[in-house]
C-alpha cells in the first residue's frame, strides 16, 4: 500500500464520523480497489469503537504512519464529540489475528446494533468478529419477508439471518453450522434480543451428513445458504454448492424461496445461477439483492452476491 495515500483516508474518515453514525458501519472499504494505495485496509464503526483491519503485513513505515494518523485522529475536536471508547488495529494476515490498540480500551465483548437488533462481537481472538456487515442488506429483506415462514438457515454461524427473521416475526428457525462454539453465540445474539428460543432450533451437525435429519423439519418457506469459500476438510464452494442446491426442490414448500449467497471473488453471480439450473431447475432466478453503499467495488462480481430464487 501507499503512505502517501494515508491523508485522503483522514478526511473520509472525518467525514463519514462528523455525521456520527448510530449504528454498526463499515467506513472505509478498501478492499473495493476503490481507493488506489489503500486496498488491503478497512475501516469499521462498531458503536462507539474503529476497527482498523489490516488483510496483509506491511511495510513498517506504513504502519508507523498509519498508527500516527489514527493517534491525530483520536486527539481531534470530532473524535471527542463522539463519546468512543477505542482505536483497534486489526492485523488479520498474522497469525492469531492479533490487534493492537491505538486508542482507549478494549473489551473481551462487543455488542453492536444493527437494524434496531442487537448482536455480540468477539474481537482480538479471530479473524472474524462474528457478524459479517456486507450482510447488512441481506438480513434487513429477511427482516422484512419472515413473517409466518418456516425458515432453515444453512452456515448460520453466530446466527445473525436467524436473530433477523425472529425479529421479522418468522413461525420457526432451525440454524445448522458444524461450529458448536458460533451456535451457541447465536443463543446468545438472540436472547440479546429477548427472541422465544422455543421457536428456534440449533443443530450443531455437518451438512452432507445430515439431510435426513433438516428435512424431517421441514419444509420449509424460506431457505438461506451462506457458505463459506473454503472450509478445510469439510467444503469447498466451486465443488459443493450444487451438493446442496440439487436438494433444495424437496425441502421447499411450493412458492418457497432461497437466498443464495456467493462471497468468492473468482466466481460470479452467473455461477450460481448456471448451477442452480442444473441441480434445481424448478427454482427460478428473481433477483440480486444490492450490496449496501459503503461496500463499493470496483467489480460489482467480485463483491458479495446475494441472489434470491423461488419455486
Amino acid at each position: 500500500m501507499d503512505v502517501t495515500a494515508l491523508p485522503e483516508l483522514y478526511g473520509h474518515l472525518n467525514n463519514v464520523l462528523s455525521e456520527y453514525p448510530k449504528e454498526a458501519r463499515r467506513l472505509f472499504h478498501g478492499r473495493g480497489r476503490c481507493w488506489p494505495g489503500l486496498e488491503q485496509l478497512t475501516v469499521d464503526w462498531l458503536n462507539g469503537q474503529l476497527l482498523v483491519s489490516l488483510f496483509r503485513d506491511q511495510e513498517e513505515s506504513f504502519q508507523t504512519a498509519l498508527k500516527q494518523m489514527l493517534v491525530e485522529l483520536s486527539q481531534s475536536e470530532l473524535w471527542l464529540k463522539l463519546e468512543a471508547n477505542s482505536i483497534i488495529l486489526h492485523h488479520r494476515d498474522r497469525e492469531g489475528s492479533p490487534v493492537e490498540i491505538i486508542w482507549g480500551e478494549l473489551s473481551d465483548t462487543q455488542q453492536i446494533i444493527e437494524n434496531g437488533l442487537k448482536y455480540q462481537l468477539d474481537l482480538g481472538r479471530k479473524q472474524n468478529s462474528g457478524l459479517f456487515l456486507d450482510m447488512r442488506l441481506g438480513r434487513d429483506w429477511v427482516q422484512k419477508n419472515a413473517e409466518g415462514k418456516k425458515v432453515l438457515n444453512l452456515f448460520a454461524y453466530t446466527c445473525g439471518f436467524s436473530v433477523a427473521a425472529m425479529a421479522g416475526g418468522a413461525d420457526q428457525i432451525v440454524n445448522l453450522d458444524m461450529a458448536r462454539a458460533a451456535l451457541e453465540r447465536g443463543r446468545l445474539n438472540h436472547r440479546l434480543n429477548n427472541h422465544e428460543l422455543n421457536q428456534v432450533k440449533f443443530l450443531g451437525h455437518d451438512l452432507f451428513k445430515s439431510w435426513g435429519k433438516v428435512r424431517k423439519l421441514g419444509p420449509y418457506d424460506l431457505i438461506i445458504i451462506d457458505p463459506p469459500s473454503f472450509q478445510k476438510g469439510s467444503f469447498v464452494l466451486s465443488r459443493d454448492y450444487k451438493k446442496i442446491l440439487r436438494r433444495l426442490p424437496d425441502m421447499l414448500e411450493e412458492g418457497g424461496e432461497v437466498l443464495a449467497c456467493l462471497n468468492d471473488p473468482k466466481l460470479d453471480c452467473e455461477f450460481l445461477i448456471s448451477e442452480m439450473k442444473i441441480e434445481a431447475p424448478e427454482l427460478r432466478f428473481v433477483e440480486r439483492l444490492p450490496n449496501p453503499e459503503e461496500f463499493k467495488d470496483i467489480d460489482s462480481e467480485a463483491a458479495l452476491k446475494v441472489l434470491l430464487f423461488n419455486a
